[in-house]
């Protein structure tokens, strides 16, 4: 579903949008919040459910993330407005868990199975009967059929059809979880293992009943704005395109401006720095023998993955500052009393900016689609706005991270452009499912001498849970933008000076 205009996707940038207007127009919030679900889904005929009721329950969830706040038992009286007034602060609104799934919204989809369709023949060998290992497939009529209480999931009877007339399917939710967090509760919806979940947001994203939702911090930013703080947004990479053909990168930071943001600088400078570090990380570590390999530090849900899953191997995630916490560190130091917002396309990057391990200095997160939230809230389009003011901050390297493969590729030119005798062996993984692939490769000492970039989304941060547009729209905006840049090296970033701010971990 990913790039497809969605009921689901209208629902989340309604909500979005309707919180970010209600924070930029103040009033009274208790009985505001409690309209909006009206406003979304009007009239008495459900045009998504089986109720209009349910649907606008499910609304009201959605908003209470939306604004922070958590989701309440559904035998228990939670009106949607409990707790707003107090969340309408200028300070991160933050209760754990970030992903949440809406019990009412899930439709308990049944996880993994083998179905038999129309297309079984009732042929005379059907091999599907014979090649079962614990006789769950069985002739009745004519046609297959599987004992769902028998069946072991093995697949051998789709593998055996000559027609293809077996398909599997899973939980689109637990499909797209790389890490198995998807689980089911007493009534057989999905719930999530929060000791195994990284937040990559794939579940959110994927589940085509739009049950799964994330916390967002669009309320309380909105609310530190009005207030007069100085407030920088520091964007990602993989911004480019992600709002439309006429939302040039100038244009994109006049809008974030009109939406009272002091100024707007591209994350791809602190992922400048971050490669020249984990260039001689590897040349100083890796080459010389200290360390087998070196896995990129860029990406918070495969770096929580690699840690959790491979204690051993745990130490070759390379430790140095992220592009989001490397650029906070440099506006920081500019503008010490600034409040700084990192825009980009990850749920995982929410609890980032909140781990007690590093210090982030980045007060509020919020996703590429929340921000198409607060332009809708503020009636911004992009044909009405000027090209002023070049975005000139980053080399072609550090815009490049957003894409698979562009992370390792700066790191590589890097090694090259400092140590021109070292040669780079590189591996790299999309989806957490992979990664691990990559580091139990790793871990049977298959990939010393390596430099591995793991990326939790598909093609990268440009698939991230909080991006607008298609994966291959957006590799094609993110290489014009590469194109554009004056410096194509990390090494040659106008920012080199500022490699001091990455040894400064706490």
């Amino acid at each position: 579903m990913r790039g497809i205009y969605t009921p689901v996707t209208k629902i989340r940038r309604q909500v979005f949008a309707a919180i970010a207007k209600m924070a930029y127009e103040g009033g009274d919030y208790a009985s505001r919040v409690e309209e909006i679900p009206f406003e979304i889904i009007p009239g008495e005929v459900a045009n998504y459910r089986d109720s209009v009721f349910k649907e606008r329950a499910i609304i009201g969830e959605r908003l209470r993330l939306a604004i922070g706040l958590p989701l309440y038992p559904v035998d228990q009286p939670s009106p949607i407005s409990r707790d707003v007034e107090e969340s309408a602060i200028a300070e991160k609104v933050y209760d754990p868990p970030l992903v949440n799934v809406i019990p009412f919204a899930c439709d308990a989809c049944e996880p993994k199975a083998f179905m038999v369709t129309d297309n079984c023949r009732g042929c005379l060998a059907h091999p599907c009967v014979s090649v079962c290992p614990v006789n769950a497939v069985y002739m009745k009529d004519g046609k297959s059929h599987i004992d769902k209480e028998k069946c072991v999931r093995c697949g051998r009877c789709r593998e055996a059809c000559p027609y293809e007339a077996i398909v599997k399917y899973d939980r689109p939710c637990a499909a797209a979880c790389g890490v198995d967090a998807i689980e089911s509760d007493e009534l057989g919806r999905a719930k999530i293992n929060y000791d195994k979940c990284v937040s990559c947001g794939m579940c959110l994203v994927n589940c085509p009943f739009g049950a799964i939702a994330d916390k967002t911090q669009i309320f309380q930013l909105i609310h530190a704005i009005k207030e007069g703080d100085e407030v920088i947004a520091e964007i990602a990479p993989a911004f480019v395109g992600q709002f439309g053909p006429l939302a040039t990168p100038e244009k994109i930071k006049e809008a974030i401006k009109a939406l009272g943001f002091a100024d707007v600088v591209e994350v791809a400078l602190g992922a400048d720095l971050g490669a020249v570090e984990e260039a001689h990380h590897y040349v100083n570590k890796v080459v010389k023998g200290d360390d087998p390999f070196i896995g990129t530090s860029c990406c918070p849900s495969w770096s929580v993955m690699a840690k959790t899953k491979f204690p051993e191997i745990a130490h070759c995630i390379s430790g140095e500052l992220t592009p989001m916490v490397a650029t906070a560190r440099i506006i920081k130091k500019e503008h010490p009393k600034s409040r700084i917002v990192f825009i980009g396309p990850c749920a995982a990057k929410k609890l980032e900016a909140s781990r007690k391990s590093v210090r982030s200095d980045v007060d509020f997160v919020i996703t590429f689609e929340e921000l198409m939230g607060m332009f809708v809230a503020k009636g911004i389009e992009f044909g009405d706005l000027e090209d002023d003011g070049r975005l000139d901050d980053a080399t072609a390297a550090g815009r490049g991270y957003s894409v698979a493969g562009g992370v390792a590729d700066a790191i590589c030119n890097a090694v090259h452009d400092l140590y021109p005798d070292v040669d780079v062996k590189i591996d790299r993984a999309e989806g957490l499912k992979e990664c691990q692939k990559m580091l139990k490769l790793a871990q049977a000492g298959k990939r010393d001498g390596y430099l591995l970039e793991g990326m939790a989304c598909p093609g990268g941060c440009i698939g991230g849970a909080g991006t607008l547009m298609p994966i291959k729209k957006a590799v094609t905006a993110v290489t014009k933008f590469q194109k554009e840049a004056d410096e194509k090296l990390a090494t040659k970033s106008a920012y080199m000076s500022e490699l001091n701010l990455m040894d400064d971990k706490k």
